[in-house]
């Protein structure tokens, strides 16, 4: 019951939020919050916009598995976050985009166009799935112990709730909610990682040599190349990863967008760019202190690194108070995934596809609309079900979000224009050659490709691109790239 009452405040908070922030809805504030948000506050609502439930959940389980090497990748994110900052940021608004694909109208023509946002559609409905699926599991472990709720019935609750108070103002509300989302976010981590470390009876200095010096604290690995913990790999993925996942995701830069000038925006990325490694590495602590309190209750370990947080807290081991703030930081996360996950979505059908930005009555159909898929797909989700969900999304984004990477790459960096009939083969043919590649490769070798896939898959589409053009000559690609 008390896990209920916590649900319904969390939601008529944010329904409250919804009115105050957003009471006078528009198509402007829906998709740019009238580029009037303070990026203070973007910085830190992205924070738990991209931590989102997958961390919260996946990362203190991967210990058991590959150690803190994870912190590896987390590096890359830093480097890639700077990259986005500088490179593509003045991009975006040097033309003042409200969607980002726009920009490959410009470069390359309307194919293309719509080839990069169809993408982008497809790979976001597979990615919140994968994300949503796993959240609304732990949901309904939380409100078992009172009620038997069906699965479709959280799934459906929740992402309705999430269309009620984003369909009247989207990105404007989000700026707000996604702001006390992370604070849930970041308290919960905390208040976890102290109760922890006092049913292990220890204080501030000897958790932190007691975690420093674990088995589990193994953050590089620079000596086995075919390992998918190898420090270039996973350093350099995590570069590709941050490019693609934030600086060509729709989802991730509509609220830097809606900064007033570029600068803000710049700000605003580098922040939670660097917030985010200590983040990632207390969610790893607290995978260890986990392990050590499994040995100490003499509970087995799970066999599936997802469950390492989940199971301890769901059984009350740790207390009402702990699952109160697992409960906070579930509901949190599930909510800050797939809120601005729906007003992404919405805005690239609306303006990609369709070509009504202005039109407030298909906007909000289109709204409708994701609220119906993004539960067709979790529910498709838990039919077909997963191993670890960390390792589920970032090889979904290896292959899905690798022809995005090659289409950016390749505006940017040559003066060539691509032969348009035959942009949607080469994105389509890329990720299957990919796969049909590392088939080939693990069946003759036993070597597995990791997330290094999406370099290569951004390579395979940028080859194909130039195999598909002719240059542009100088003063007609300069008279393009600027109308």
């Amino acid at each position: 019951m008390l896990v209920l009452i916590i649900v319904i405040l969390y939601i008529v908070v944010l329904l409250l939020l919804s009115q105050v922030v957003g009471k006078r809805g528009s198509n402007a504030a829906f998709f740019t919050g009238n580029r009037r948000s303070p990026w203070p506050l973007v910085a830190f609502g992205m924070i738990g916009a991209s931590i989102s439930g997958l961390t919260f959940i996946g990362v203190p389980g991967w210990v058991m598995s590959i150690d803190m090497t994870y912190l590896q990748m987390c590096m890359g994110f830093v480097v890639g976050y700077v990259v986005v900052a500088f490179v593509l940021l003045p991009l975006y608004y040097k033309y003042r985009l409200t969607s980002i694909y726009t920009y490959l109208n410009r470069r390359f023509g309307a194919i293309s166009y719509k080839t990069g946002s169809l993408l982008f559609i497809i790979s976001k409905l597979l990615s919140t799935g994968t994300k949503f699926y796993i959240v609304c599991k732990i949901l309904q472990m939380c409100l078992a112990d009172k009620f038997i709720v069906p699965y479709v019935v959280v799934v459906f609750v929740t992402l309705f709730l999430i269309w009620l108070y984003t369909y009247r103002s989207g990105i404007k509300v989000l700026v707000w909610t996604d702001f006390l989302q992370t604070l849930c976010l970041i308290l919960a981590l905390v208040l976890m990682l102290l109760k922890t470390a006092d049913m292990l009876q220890m204080d501030f200095a000897e958790t932190t040599t007691v975690v420093w010096n674990d088995s589990h604290a193994r953050i590089f690995e620079f000596s086995d190349f075919i390992s998918k913990q190898n420090f270039w790999k996973q350093f350099l993925s995590g570069i590709f990863i941050v490019i693609v996942m934030t600086g060509s995701d729709q989802d991730m830069m509509q609220k830097n967008l809606t900064c007033k000038d570029l600068r803000s925006a710049q700000k605003d990325m580098c922040s939670y760019g660097v917030l985010f490694l200590p983040i990632n590495f207390l969610f790893l602590s607290l995978g260890i202190l986990l392990m050590m309190l499994y040995q100490q209750q003499g509970i087995p370990l799970p066999e599936q690194g997802d469950d390492l947080l989940s199971g301890i807290i769901l059984k009350g081991t740790m207390g009402m108070p702990c699952l109160i703030f697992f409960t906070i930081g579930v509901i949190a996360s599930a909510f800050s995934s797939a809120d601005s996950a729906m007003t992404a979505l919405t805005t690239c059908v609306c303006i990609d596809l369709l070509d009504k930005e202005n039109d407030e009555k298909t906007r909000k159909l289109v709204h409708l609309g994701m609220l119906i898929a993004m539960v067709f797909v979790t529910l498709a989700f838990n039919a077909i079900g997963s191993g670890s969900v960390m390792d589920l999304i970032y090889t979904l984004v290896s292959y899905a979000y690798g022809p995005l990477l090659g289409l950016f790459a390749f505006g940017l960096f040559t003066h060539k224009q691509p032969k348009e009939r035959a942009v949607p083969y080469i994105t389509i043919a890329s990720p299957l050659i990919c796969y049909i590649i590392d088939t080939i490769v693990l069946y003759c070798t036993g070597y597995k490709f990791g997330y290094e896939m999406l370099m290569f898959n951004g390579l395979l589409t940028f080859i194909g691109l130039c195999v598909a053009s002719v240059p542009i000559v100088h003063h007609s690609y300069k008279k393009y790239t600027n109308r």
